[in-house]
């Protein structure tokens, strides 16, 4: 059973306490907000790549010589942005049939706009 308590502050007093109760929940909320993501850039190696996408070497090397991929190159090595490949990855997502439906309408009611 949850205990009440009645005291019997002064309105200011009130407006303080719940003022400092409201910075204090808001300064814990953006200390959680700054914890570091999943969103941390990391360089990839070629075989951490390979990995990381389920491929073989010899296709990433193949994707990159044919700029299908996102790369550096440094002193005769092969560097990739884990976020890079990410969005790369990304890319190829098929959407839903919703998805192209509700694109397809907007689009529609865009012409239509334009024609009258």
């Amino acid at each position: 059973m949850d205990k009440t308590v009645f005291i019997s502050l002064p309105i200011e007093d009130l407006q303080t306490v719940i003022i400092d109760c409201v910075n204090s929940c808001l300064k814990n909320n953006k200390q959680e907000s700054k914890s570091p993501t999943n969103k941390t850039e990391k360089l990839l190696t070629i075989k951490e790549a390979s990995e990381f996408l389920k491929l073989s070497v010899p296709t990433l090397y193949s994707k990159v010589s044919r700029n299908e991929l996102p790369y550096m190159k440094r002193a005769k090595r092969l560097y990739f942005s884990s976020i890079e490949l990410m969005e790369y990855v990304k890319k190829g997502r098929n959407k839903t049939d919703a998805e192209i439906e509700a694109e397809a309408e907007a689009f529609l009611s865009n012409k239509r706009k334009g024609l009258k």
